[in-house]
């Protein structure tokens, strides 16, 4: 399943395009700035209530925050979080909390369902 959807920052005036790509043991999410790219990756694995991050493309500016929200995921879904990010300067605080709040939202309205 994938999920396309798009968030405009009511601080920064800033619009984010976000995809997230559904497996059974884990999700694709990309989040760019204004067009669909792909630039920094971060990859987490969650095994008994430990994670594993690694930082196949680094970010410039938020690395942490796409680390931390990798790590969130994979432990919410017990598998594996593939996450890209493009953006065209460093995230405000509060873009980053935006950002967090939906994805994480969508994550947790989507485990509950079933699909074949």
């Amino acid at each position: 399943m994938i999920d396309q959807f798009e968030i405009t920052s009511n601080i920064s005036n800033r619009k984010f395009l976000f995809s997230m790509l559904k497996f059974e043991n884990g999700y694709f999410i990309s989040i760019s700035e204004d067009k669909l790219r792909i630039k920094s990756i971060s990859v987490s694995l969650a095994t008994s209530n430990q994670t594993n991050t690694a930082k196949v493309i680094p970010d410039k500016y938020d690395q942490l925050f796409i680390d931390t929200l990798s790590r969130r995921i994979s432990l919410m879904i017990n598998g594996i979080c593939i996450i890209s990010l493009f953006t065209k300067n460093k995230l405000q605080f509060d873009d980053m909390k935006t950002i967090n709040d939906k994805v994480l939202k969508s994550i947790d309205g989507d485990k509950g369902e079933h699909r074949d």
